[in-house]
């Protein structure tokens, strides 16, 4: 399961609909590739279509794509939105993770 915060559903909805995507139909696909500081980065974009390998997931209306090799890695991550002094962007909260790097955007295992 992946779980999306309040903060992040309203800032991802926003996006969406900036992008010509409509969020009350069209997916969220969070990945997992090579690379980053500390081995692994997510990745983080829209989709209007979902294939065979993808794994759904909908949590605070947000519908979530998981492509089945990033799948392991996210399993109990929540993403959140962070619009502070100390920078703006998407957390990917990863219970799975056990490093991650200073700007949160790779982790190892």
């Amino acid at each position: 399961m992946i779980k999306v915060s309040p903060s992040a559903q309203e800032k991802v909805s926003q996006l969406m609909r900036e992008e010509g995507y409509n969020p009350t139909q069209d997916f969220v696909r969070v990945g997992v590739k090579s690379g980053g500081c500390s081995g692994l980065s997510y990745d983080l974009s829209f989709d209007n279509s979902k294939s065979d390998q993808d794994r759904l997931f909908e949590d605070n209306q947000v519908k979530i794509l998981v492509d089945k090799k990033s799948l392991l890695y996210l399993l109990g991550t929540t993403l959140e939105y962070s619009g502070g002094l100390n920078g703006k962007g998407f957390i990917f909260n990863n219970p799975n993770a056990e490093r991650t790097c200073g700007c949160g955007e790779s982790f190892s295992l």
